[in-house]
């Protein structure tokens, strides 16, 4: 049986670890050649050589999102090392959570820049590429699909105290989706957006003193207090939690020929819980 994203070149962000490493294993899994992008070089080395391990094809592009020239970087990698590019996913992120008032402007712009400008950058350095790569389909009579999925959250949708600045920028990626998804629908570009509800990974592991991980120089508080978790349960009509494997999952519905015909959508991805 062949597989689906044979022959395919993808690039992930924030693929080191979490739901970005489930994501690159799955498109690797199916046949992608993949770019895995990580803050720091040892765990994008470490999913490439998972990768490579299985057979597939990997490369590491470590880095920050939001430093200057990097969409160019990352986008650049894939077209030297296999010369196309057919799948995006723009999933790195964290959260820097506190309520309005307290909320510094250098937390508001940390968190915009990472999940919202960062992908705009991301798919703008894209752009000449899917645009020359159409053009000489069509000449040829040939229609070709590539995909980008955005990755937003259920705080988006529905927002989330003490989120103001998360929840803003994704719900910015929906519209930044939509927008896309009418701009490129000419390049047979699908554009979509999966909204996560609580998957179990580093940043939302249950705690019961404060625990941060080091993000840019910062130290950012990250888990969820137990009780808290246990109150989303109640909301979740599945019963539980996501695991970062389901969520690459709905990432990969949108990245396979079968949702060629789906753009401009918002895939909850949540257990039932969260919505518009």
């Amino acid at each position: 049986m062949s597989r689906k994203l044979e022959g395919k070149v993808a690039i992930v962000t924030g693929a080191g670890r979490g739901i970005g490493r489930s994501v690159a294993l799955k498109l690797a899994g199916d046949g992608a050649k993949v770019v895995v992008n990580d803050l720091d070089p040892a765990p994008a080395n470490e999913v490439v050589a998972e990768i490579r391990a299985a057979g597939g094809e990997a490369v590491a592009f470590a880095g920050s999102v939001t430093a200057a020239g990097f969409a160019e970087g990352f986008v650049r990698s894939a077209l030297d090392t296999w010369g196309r590019l057919d799948v995006i996913v723009n999933n790195a992120g964290y959260t820097w959570d506190n309520v309005i008032q307290k909320m510094s402007d250098e937390q508001w712009d940390a968190i915009v820049d990472c999940h919202l400008k960062a992908p705009f950058q991301i798919l703008r350095a894209a752009q000449p590429y899917f645009r020359e790569a159409a053009k000489a389909e069509a000449d040829k009579g040939q229609e070709v699909f590539r995909k980008v999925v955005n990755i937003s959250s259920t705080s988006g949708t529905s927002g989330n105290a003490g989120q103001s600045n998360y929840s803003s920028a994704k719900a910015g990626v929906m519209g930044l989706t939509k927008s896309l998804a009418k701009e490129w629908g000419r390049m047979k570009v699908n554009v979509n957006c999966v909204a996560f509800g609580y998957v179990e990974t580093r940043l939302t592991q249950p705690v019961t003193q404060e625990t941060t991980v080091a993000i840019e120089g910062r130290d950012i508080k990250v888990g969820v207090p137990a009780d808290k978790i246990a109150g989303a349960m109640r909301e979740i009509p599945l019963g539980r939690g996501g695991t970062p494997e389901e969520a690459a999952g709905a990432v990969y519905l949108l990245c396979i020929p079968e949702s060629n015909y789906v753009t401009g959508q918002t895939l909850i991805c949540g257990g039932g819980r969260g919505g518009f």
